[in-house]
This record gives C-alpha cells, structure tokens and sequence, in this order.
C-alpha cells in the first residue's frame, strides 16, 4: 500500500510540475488549459510504465464474451464476403496513451488537469477491451454537474461541460462497437441511452456531434439540421465516427447525408487534407458502400499507413456496387448500397484524385461504361431527379478508377491500358451523349473526347456523320483550348478511318471530311493570320506533343491522293514546311512524320509549287534527322508507306551531304535494316496467313530498298576518298 501511494505521488508530482511551469510561462487560464492540453502528451508518455501497475485487470477485459462477430448484420453485396483486414501495426499496451487519460479522468481532484485529460479523449486509442463503462457514467454526472437550477450550464463551467459531452461521445461509440450486436444502457443502468444524450443536448448549443450520436442510440432516424459552419475539429471527429454508424448497422438517411457532408467538407478543393484525415474520408466511404472492416482497424486514430489498401478496396467494391445497380429506382436497393454509392458519385472522384498512385487502376473499364450507359439512360427518361451530372461523375469514376488521367497537358500521351473486347456501337451512347453536352457542358464533353481519343475507338456507321460534326463544333476558335486539343486527339486516334475517305459510303459525310474537318484541324494547332501565340504552354505555336500528334494525323491522310488537294489548299502543306526549322535537329520523329508528308505528296504530283521554298539543304536535314530519330512504332505497317518514300527521297537528295552524315546515315540504316529483320523473323514464326503475309511481304520489300539506299550510300562515300 505505501509502494503505491509512493506511485500516485510521484505521477501527481510530474503532472502538477508540469502545470506550474506552463501555467507561468502563459497568462491567462485559457491559453494555459490549451497549452496543457498539448503539452500533457509529453508527460503522459512518462507515466505509462507507472499507470499500468495501477490499472486493475478487470479493466481490460472485453465487457461482452457473448457478443457476435462485427459482419454478421452488415449490408453488403453477395460478392464481398470477407473482413478487410488494413494490417496495421499494433500499439504495445504500454504504449497506449488510453490508460492514462482514463487514469486521470477517474482520479484527477485538479480542475485543469481534468478538462486537459477530457480534451484528450478524442485524440488517443481507445481499445474494444479497455473497459470505459464507469468513465460514461462519471463524464454525464460532470456534465451534469455544469447545469443550474434553471438547467442551464454554468457559464464559467461552459468549457467543462463541452469537453465531458465530447469525451462521453466518442467513449460510447467505442462502446456500442465493442459490444454490438447488443446495444442500450450502456451509460446509466435502466435508463436508455437516447435519454441520456437527448439531455446533454437540451443543455447545450454545441450539438454537431450529439446529433450524430443520438442516431448511433436508435434505429429510427434522429433528424436535425447540420451546420456545415460548425469547426473543421468536429468534421475531423466526423470522420472518424461515422464509420461506426455502418459498422453496426445503425446508418439511415440522415447518417448517408451527413457522412457525404463531412467528407465533402474536409476534401473539396482547397484543402489538402493530411494522410490520417483521408484515410478516414476513405474508410467512411468504404464502409459506405458495403465493404467490412475488422472492428479493431474501425477504433485506429491513425489509419494512413493502411491508405494504399483502403484505395484499392474502395475501388474494387465501389465497382460492384454501381455493377450490381439494374438501372431502376435506387429506393428498390435492399441493402442501401447502391444507394450510397450513387450518393457518394459526387465525391468518390475526389477521394481517388488524393489518393491516385495509391491503389492500382481498373480493367474493367467497359463494365463501368456500362454503368455510365445506364446513368445516361435515366436522365433521358422521365426521372427528372436524375440530373446531367450523374452520368458526368460516373463518367469520371471511370477515369479515375483506371488511374487514366484528366491533365490537359497529358492528352497527347495518354492511353488507356487493357484489352476489353468492345464493339463500334458499344460506343453510340457516348454520341449521344456528346450531342447533348458538347455546347454547353464543356467539361463533360472534354471526358467524352479523351475517352475516345485514348481508347482509340469509333462509333457505329449510324453515327459518324453526327459525331463528325461535333467533333468539328469542338475544334472552333470559339471552345476551350483543352477541349480544341482533346478533339485533335480524337481525329488523330481515328486517322486511318480519315484517310480512308473514298471507302465512306456517305456522300455528305465525305464532303464534311474534307471541306469542314481538314481546315478545323488546322485551326487548332495553327493560330488565325494576324493573331500572336497566347502566353499559355498548352498553345504555344510549336508544341512537341500537340505537333506530334497533329503531324502523324497528317502523314496518314497523305497516304490518299485525295486528300492531297486539301492539305494544299488548307495549309496544311504550308505549316509542315514551317516545322522543318524547328524540329530537324532535335531528337524526335517529328522529322520522319515531316519527311513522310512531303516526300508522300511530291511522288502524286507533277508540280508542286507550294514546295519550291523548300530548299536542298532542308530537304536534306529532314531526311537526315528522320534517319537519325526514327519513330517507336516505325515497324507498324501504317508507317510503311512513309518509310519507302523515305528510302526513295533520302537517295535523291544525299547527293549534297558531308562525308560525315553519309557515315551516320549509313549507320542508322543499317540499324534500321537490323531490327527490321529481327522483326520479320518473329512475324514469320508467329504469323503465316491473311494481314500479316502481307506485313511480311511489305517488310521485306522495306528491307530490300533499305540495303540498296545503305550500298548507294556507301558508294557516295567512297567518293569522297577519290
């Protein structure tokens, strides 16, 4: 007995030591109560190995042995059957700062020292077996202890009263956890938990959390407005709380809206939310959409190490859920699920947007469209709740679920990974769609056009010609630049269905083609006469990326002779030439799309007076260069054709070249030749019939003009010497 009085003199001599010197290094009981708060984590990690002689083992049993496991009353999909378990470290008992704070609640005479360890009761670990029960009943008597004769709370006592209505909160949420299924009384024996907190709140104002807290006390729906004004302190508990309300069942309409709410709150733009407040964003919309969380990981303050495995599972069961939506009224969902899930659309692109580079991206990216089918279907029915941004969110998810970025700046590069088998007409929804938006919904429009333009799909026959014409209304001066480019790029993916002008049965769909799309591709790269570059990186008049795109789309269409015409008569030529200065001695393929585009229309003319600026010199440097910094995907049988006029031209102007680019130039052909024929073999042992004989036969014939280019080289060295 005297070895533990000893002990409680010595923790009390730390505590109030640390008071003394705090309370006079600040003026004022207020800035010194805050400043202890902060501070009595410092002294708490000194009185652990202490506390924990005197906490009796009764205290850490589990209150319940007979209650059910946490999943057995849980909503979810067929298809989610297992707990996730977040795998995160676990705290040595003797580290927990639980004990202590519970030690001094219980204990504590010193009305300083009291309040700092109640306003500590939010922000520490509360284990499932650390039994608070007699802490709920002594936190509702102090509180009531705080209210007047007229029942009012004391104002000198306000502060007190505040942090016992909080600290009680978060204890009896950690209670009704720990022992669900079983529920009530938890707080006074014989008299219902609702009952209790709905005093506290006829005693106070503050009463974002007790409204919370009442619906977690019943079934039956607590209704009371929610002021979004209320400190970012309480959202932050928020988040942290909510989650128990579906771990236990205890979710209704008011929870699902509150639960949207706070997330909103602490994740819109501009906050950047810390790790620990987006992995409880994620847990919460987790558990929202059906996904089990072991009970254990539900109480951790700190779950940001676990946020690559929350990310991925609110990926993978967010999915089913939208999935597991037929299309028809979302009050008919029996489990809620899809319910929350159509709720959290607004927000879920936000959570994964933070959260990107986390969890890995989707491959079922056409399942998702089809969602994305189903949301568009209903806001063109009846259903006037279903607004245009629904199949807008969906459309995001999408993205974001494949981890396929939405960066104006990365729209020239982006491609959307997978092989999903997909048809033509699985896309004539998005047309429609498209046809709808595009004037007056930009941003919904700029998703449709970079989902085509990285998929590198086309639509049904039935609906080229409108989805034509759409494409050309987006590529107006008048449109965002982001959109203007994000239309470029779909042309571009669809280059060779471009080209292929004389196969279109369509007479008016070809006219459009050629006298309408040819000059609005222009526009987009090439600024009006008169007009300066915008100061923006994105609209800069040579840009590496947007050229390259813009490049390789007109070395397609140069392939058809009938094009030739409007690519003069467009300026298309004229532009070309103008990118010779600019990209002839760096190393990209600009140079090979250059060369292929000149050298293609020169072989179907007979004069070519646009070209007569062209000087020798340039010729040579493009060719030169296009030699030098071939294409990654100069193997493909559409760079083929380029390629052959390549080989003929190079000959016809290395005529004025030094002895040094010949010595390159051979080097690069012979490379070229090299890998060529490493190719053809792997096609030869993988491929003996229809296309790719044919891929074969050209290869080959590729390889043949090559080596005569590399001896006609050689020989123009040999020159040199003589």
């Amino acid at each position: 007995m005297m070895l533990l009085q000893g002990v409680l003199k010595r923790s009390f001599s730390i505590v109030r030591s640390g008071w003394t010197r705090l309370s006079e290094a600040f003026r004022g009981p207020a800035l010194a109560i805050g400043t202890f708060t902060r501070s009595l984590r410092q002294f708490i990690a000194r009185l652990h190995n202490r506390l924990r002689s005197l906490v009796p083992s009764s205290s850490t049993k589990v209150m319940d042995s007979e209650a059910q496991p946490l999943d057995q009353d849980l909503f979810v999909l067929p298809e989610n059957d297992d707990i996730l378990n977040l795998d995160l470290c676990d705290i040595p008992t003797s580290d927990l700062e639980a004990h202590s704070v519970k030690w001094l609640l219980e204990t504590s005479t010193d009305p300083e020292v009291f309040l700092a360890a109640a306003s500590l009761v939010p922000q520490v670990e509360w284990p499932l077996d650390l039994d608070v029960s007699d802490m709920l009943h002594q936190l509702f008597d102090i509180f009531m202890s705080c209210v007047d004769s007229q029942r009012r709370i004391v104002l000198s006592l306000k502060e007190k009263a505040s942090a016992c209505a909080t600290a009680l909160s978060h204890l009896y949420y950690g209670r009704v956890l720990q022992a669900y299924p079983d529920r009530d009384q938890f707080i006074i024996h014989g008299r219902r938990d609702f009952d209790v907190f709905f005093e506290i709140y006829t005693h106070t104002t503050d009463r974002a959390l007790l409204n919370a807290t009442l619906n977690l006390c019943r079934r039956n729906s607590w209704r009371a407005p929610f002021s979004e004004a209320c400190p970012d302190s309480v959202h932050e508990q928020l988040s942290h709380l909510l989650p128990y309300h579906f771990a236990t069942g205890r979710a209704n309409e008011y929870i699902e809206n509150l639960a949207i709410t706070v997330i909103w709150k602490l994740l819109s733009p501009p906050s950047s939310p810390s790790d620990q407040i987006l992995a409880n964003c994620t847990l919460l919309a987790c558990v929202m959409v059906g996904v089990q969380v072991d009970k254990k990981d539900v109480v951790r303050i700190d779950k940001s190490s676990a946020l690559p495995l929350l990310s991925e599972s609110l990926v993978a069961q967010f999915q089913k859920a939208l999935w597991a939506w037929d299309g028809g009224e979302l009050d008919n969902d029996s489990t809620g699920v899809a319910r929350r899930a159509w709720k959290l659309l607004d927000i879920i692109n936000r959570i994964l947007e933070l959260a990107r580079g986390r969890y890995f991206g989707s491959t079922h990216s056409m399942r998702n469209l089809d969602v994305c089918r189903k949301i568009y279907s209903r806001t063109r029915s009846s259903d006037a709740s279903v607004s245009l941004a629904a199949p807008r969110n969906a459309l995001h998810f999408t993205f974001a679920a494949a981890k396929v970025s939405r960066d104006p700046a990365r729209v020239w590069v982006l491609s959307w990974w997978g092989n999903e088998p997909h048809s033509p007409e699985d896309f004539d929804w998005v047309v429609d769609y498209f046809d709808l938006i595009y004037s007056n919904d930009h941003e919904a429009a700029y998703d449709i056009l970079l989902l085509l333009g990285s998929m590198g799909v086309c639509c049904s026959p039935a609906k080229q010609r409108l989805f034509i014409e759409r494409l050309i209304a987006c590529m107006d001066s008048n449109m965002p630049l982001h959109l203007r480019h994000a239309a470029l790029r779909v042309a571009h993916s669809a280059r060779e269905q471009i080209a292929s002008i004389d196969a279109m049965d369509d007479a008016r769909l070809r006219d459009i083609v050629l006298t309408k799309l040819s000059p609005a591709i222009l526009s987009v790269i090439c600024p009006h006469p008169g007009t300066t570059p915008a100061n923006d990186d994105l609209d800069l008049f040579f840009n590496y990326a947007r050229d390259s795109c813009y490049l390789e789309l007109v070395c397609a269409l140069a392939k058809n002779s009938d094009w030739h015409p409007h690519l003069f008569g467009d300026h298309h030529i004229d532009r070309c030439i103008s990118m010779i200065s600019q990209y002839s001695e760096l190393p990209t393929g600009h140079a090979f799309y250059i060369a292929g585009i000149l050298l293609q229309i020169t072989s179907e003319q007979t004069s070519v007076t646009s070209l007569d600026s062209v000087t020798e010199q340039q010729w040579w440097d493009v060719m030169r260069s296009a030699w030098k910094y071939p294409l990654y995907n100069i193997f493909d049988m559409c760079s083929f054709k380029p390629l052959l006029v390549l080989v003929d031209g190079t000959k016809q102007y290395m005529q004025i070249a030094s002895k040094s680019d010949l010595e390159q130039l051979i080097k690069n052909v012979d490379y070229m030749v090299e890998m060529l024929e490493g190719r053809m073999q792997e096609k030869r042992r993988l491929q003996e019939m229809g296309q790719e004989m044919q891929y074969l036969e050209q290869g080959e014939g590729i390889i043949i003009t090559a080596k005569e280019l590399s001896t006609a080289a050689s020989n123009t060295l040999e020159s040199f010497g003589q």
